[in-house]
């Protein structure tokens, strides 16, 4: 496969100077906006699967075109997994035929607060290859610097971040240390691609990194 994505590049050569600041603020005051007639409608869809089928629960936020949501749903046979992308473009490109998963239209963000408010955790929180906003500026559009970082700790679990800007997933470690999750930042080993986006990267020689923790 022949591929050209450009390397990540950011005025920001270190971990962003307020993130600590902006975290703590995150923690101590969650996100109270109001939920979006869109995001509602998913919402509403995916508290139906939940009451109709009560497995444990698998996240795979960003899903993009869901390739890895269905891969994730082999993966975790007895979990409901929840693909979750807020472009209709991605997610109209899946081309799963066994639909052992639910894949939604939504921000992110709202959906793990509204989980949240009504009594959910996950077992499972995959978020790979996210938009990394790479300009300094733009940190509260980050995970780790959004005000919805807080709902993504409450729903507990084992959570896994995948990049290839090794700056994202270093500050989404300091991130989660701060809320007292322990983890780990590493290279992602060979395998087979998870979602287009890795397997554009491997293409282009970028060098892939992950965060692993675990929220109790």
């Amino acid at each position: 496969m022949q591929a050209s994505s450009r390397p990540v590049r950011s005025n920001q050569q270190g971990l962003h100077p307020r993130l600590a600041q902006t975290v703590r603020r995150h923690l101590e005051r969650p996100s109270q906006s109001p939920l979006a007639p869109h995001n509602k409608a998913a919402w509403d869809a995916l508290a139906e699967h939940l009451a109709s089928e009560p497995r444990p629960l698998v996240l795979d936020s960003f899903c993009g075109t869901g390739m890895s949501t269905a891969q994730l749903a082999t993966a975790h046979p007895q979990h409901l997994v929840i693909g979750i992308d807020r472009s209709a473009h991605r997610l109209a490109l899946h081309q799963g035929e066994n639909r052992q998963y639910v894949l939604l239209q939504a921000e992110c963000e709202p959906l793990w607060r509204e989980l949240v408010r009504a009594g959910h955790r996950v077992d499972y929180h995959y978020l790979l290859y996210p938009n990394p906003w790479p300009k300094a500026r733009h940190l509260q559009r980050r995970i780790h610097g959004h005000p919805g970082f807080a709902d993504l700790l409450a729903l507990g679990g084992s959570v896994e971040l995948r990049s290839n800007w090794p700056l994202y997933v270093e500050e989404f470690g300091v991130a989660m240390h701060l809320a007292g999750v322990r983890g780990c930042v590493q290279a992602v080993p060979e395998a087979p691609p998870l979602t287009r986006f890795e397997d554009k990267y491997r293409a282009s020689g970028h060098a892939l990194w992950r965060y692993q923790g675990r929220i109790r």
